[in-house]
């Protein structure tokens, strides 16, 4: 936290430095295709007079100083910027949070131990021949990035961040019919990513059953019991997007529609988003130097909370968040999720099941979209019949209202996941992000 330096009078400017590494193995049917390190440092110096931001990013840090009495010879000082209504939110914090050191700081780690653990799945994932297996790939990857931010309040952050992962991936063909399947898993060094080869096997005799055996299903309403990275990906996209607020600022009909404490969905419904949590949307302090919050965004059905930068905060009078991130340092930070969750509920997986008379297991989706109505592409799905669940089926889409489908839920399982693999694009930026739920079930949705 040594950095030093000369803010200028009547302005308020932040600075926010980014030491990033990435590196990488990757084999596609035994042929090395990735075999990676790639570092890069920058900057991006704000500065705001009360009416317009300037801004101008940076690789050399020892033209930072530079950068900034530059932007402030454009702008126009105001002695009052600190009563500016989005400035005056602006918190001062000073941390050092370093979290990763020694041997197992990423750029500590060798190649070889990527290369063990890559090897270590090629030999036990690809080894016995499979004939619906027509390709396959691997891969085991690492981030680390380090980030400081300063700011002319007084606010001198610096924290870190890593996280290593593991893809076995697999392209599987029969009778022509293709589906693709794999598994994705996390931690914070290559060796904490052993040990998931039975899991590995079995989601790819999963898929290998599913392209097989699969039988279209009739579309129609259907009840449906959702997987735990499904509820994942519905919390995040159907209402985790609603809860950013700058898409409320040129929105009075969006804003009508959620007020706080108004009762958005059944009493079992509760969804936080925290970027506490040290998984892969962790962010103790956002980029604008505000320090993380868990903010409970429904909270046993009742709308509670919304998440915020300076400028949403300020325009619906309510508190900072912790929630204003950049992609990287060449962009402006704006209103993003972090670690979004549906909470746990007491019901187990086979209570669930067993209550279900009829109806669909959604066990995976690929990707969704979400608004007032939200669309999620479904890859595998099962029949379930008089409490059990049945064949697979071929379902290609769910679709709902999003303020129906919160109140039509009416059992929350108590198998709670939160899911590392996700990156969430908004406004031509992708941020990591992680999701998280239980199995879930949903008295109806539509399904074809």
């Amino acid at each position: 936290m040594s950095e030093k330096f000369h803010f200028p009078e009547g302005l308020y400017a932040d600075i926010r430095i980014e030491e990033t590494l990435s590196t990488g193995v990757c084999m596609l049917n035994g042929d090395l295709t990735r075999d990676s390190l790639m570092p890069e440092t920058g900057a991006l110096i704000r500065v705001y007079d009360g009416k317009m931001w300037y801004t101008a990013s940076t690789n050399d840090l020892s033209e930072i100083q530079k950068e900034l009495d530059a932007l402030a010879e454009l702008a126009t000082p105001d002695p009052a910027i600190c009563e500016n209504p989005a400035i005056r939110l602006l918190e001062v914090n000073r941390e050092e949070r370093l979290v990763f050191e020694g041997e197992n700081k990423l750029c500590n780690i060798t190649r070889e131990r990527f290369m063990k653990t890559l090897n270590h799945y090629v030999k036990e994932c690809t080894g016995e021949p499979v004939p619906e297996v027509s390709s396959w790939s691997i891969g085991v990857e690492g981030t680390y990035q380090k980030k400081s931010f300063y700011s002319s309040k007084g606010s001198a952050i610096v924290y870190d961040y890593q996280l290593c992962s593991c893809g076995v991936f697999y392209c599987l063909t029969s009778d022509g019919q293709q589906l693709n399947g794999g598994k994705q898993f996390f931690g914070k060094t290559p060796e904490e990513l052993l040990g998931h080869e039975k899991e590995v096997l079995a989601e790819r005799d999963r898929y290998i059953d599913y392209l097989k055996n699969a039988v279209e299903l009739e579309p129609g309403e259907y009840t449906c019991v959702l997987s735990p990275i499904t509820t994942a990906m519905f919390a995040h996209e159907s209402f985790g997007h609603k809860s950013e607020a700058d898409f409320m600022l040129n929105d009075r009909k969006l804003r009508d529609e959620w007020v706080m404490g108004k009762k958005v969905g059944s009493d079992l419904v509760s969804i936080c988003d925290s970027g506490e949590l040290l998984r892969h949307g962790y962010i103790p302090y956002d980029d604008e130097g505000t320090k993380s919050r868990e903010t409970w965004l429904i909270k046993d059905g009742v709308l509670t909370g919304r998440l915020h930068d300076s400028t949403s905060a300020a325009a619906l009078s309510e508190e900072l968040t912790g929630n204003s991130r950049a992609q990287d340092y060449r962009k402006r930070p704006v209103v993003r999720m972090t670690n979004t969750y549906l909470a746990a509920g007491k019901d187990s997986f086979d209570d669930i099941i067993a209550d279900t008379k009829d109806g669909i297991y959604v066990y995976m989706v690929s990707n969704g979209t979400g608004s007032s109505t939200f669309v999620m592409n479904a890859t595998v799905c099962y029949r379930i019949r008089d409490g059990k669940i049945c064949e697979p089926c071929r379902v290609r889409m769910l679709t709902g209202s999003v303020f129906q489908t919160l109140f039509d839920i009416d059992r929350v399982g108590s198998d709670f996941e939160i899911f590392d693999s996700y990156t969430c694009g908004k406004m031509g930026q992708m941020v990591r992000v992680s999701a998280g739920g239980p199995t879930i079930r949903v008295r109806k949705l539509q399904v074809g």
